[in-house]
């Protein structure tokens, strides 16, 4: 549930799917001047930065952006006329790239990034994840490790991990309740990439989805639990690997150790598509 500004909308508190509208080709979809105040944008011209960069998102992550957003004029009353404004009709997925480019700092944010990405998750896996390719199941995770990093991040700030010194020891406590006891470094010398590759780059999809798996679910702890000291945090993430590890050994998974590591990195993927994008603008 999300609060509303109480002279925008209301004066009370409205679920996100309460919002949710349906065009006459029975697909749903949300007004972009509809979920604005949700997340706390006051402003026009701050929210449509958002939503560009979502845009991007999505095109980097191998959708079409013109099946997520499209550009529409919205008819308001301006006293006792009427005017036109500038409005995006959004897909839920869409919703989900605008909140997951937006300040997780701001409650709103935090509180719509952990709801987007247990719906859409769901819906993908549902419906579309299925048909996507190795390659752009390995972009559409990325993007979101990327993304609940940064989220991760700021709640581990809060949490007392203020240095990079302080967040490599974090992230390396993370990895090591993953990966059995291997440290970020481990797992870099077992996969034999360069000094500056990173080892999410050079994860398949299913290794992606475990490490997505324990950042969200130690970002969310550390929030609940209120934790304020650095080596709390350090040991909190470090039970969420062992328990996302418990979690693959009890559905008979492969230990992500144990996986292989694909021939291309994220980047060779993401510079292939954009020659691609090229090549298609300059046509035959």
């Amino acid at each position: 549930m999300f609060l509303f500004d109480d002279e925008t909308i209301d004066n009370g508190v409205k679920t996100f799917d309460s919002l949710k509208k349906v065009n006459e080709y029975d697909q749903e979809y949300w007004s972009a001047r509809d979920i604005m105040p949700l997340m706390e944008y006051k402003q026009w011209r701050q929210f449509s930065d958002a939503i560009e960069r979502a845009k991007a998102a999505c095109k980097v992550s191998g959708y079409a952006i013109s099946d997520h957003f499209a550009d529409v004029r919205k008819i308001v009353k301006a006293g006792v006329a009427t005017k036109r404004i500038a409005d995006v009709h959004l897909s839920r997925y869409a919703c989900y790239l605008i909140a997951m480019n937006g300040d997780p700092r701001k409650e709103a944010i935090a509180l719509a990034q952990t709801y987007f990405a247990v719906k859409t998750r769901q819906q993908e896996l549902a419906e579309h994840y299925d048909e996507l390719t190795e390659d752009q199941k390995r972009l559409v995770i990325r993007n979101e490790m990327k993304n609940h990093n940064k989220s991760l991040f700021a709640a581990a700030q809060d949490a007392g991990v203020k240095t990079s010194l302080d967040f490599a020891i974090f992230q390396d406590n993370g990895y090591r309740g993953l990966y059995g006891g291997l440290s970020a470094k481990d797992i870099h010398r077992r996969k034999n990439l360069k000094p500056n590759e990173h080892i999410l780059d050079h994860m398949g999809s299913i290794e992606l989805s475990d490490n997505l798996f324990r950042a969200a679910q130690t970002e969310d702890q550390l929030r609940k639990q209120n934790i304020t000291d650095k080596v709390k945090a350090n040991q909190l993430h470090n039970a969420m690997g062992k328990k996302v590890r418990k979690f693959i050994a009890d559905i008979g998974g492969t230990m992500p150790e144990d996986l292989p590591t694909p021939d291309k990195s994220i980047k060779q993927i993401e510079s292939e598509q954009r020659k691609k994008l090229k090549k298609g603008k300059k046509g035959p």
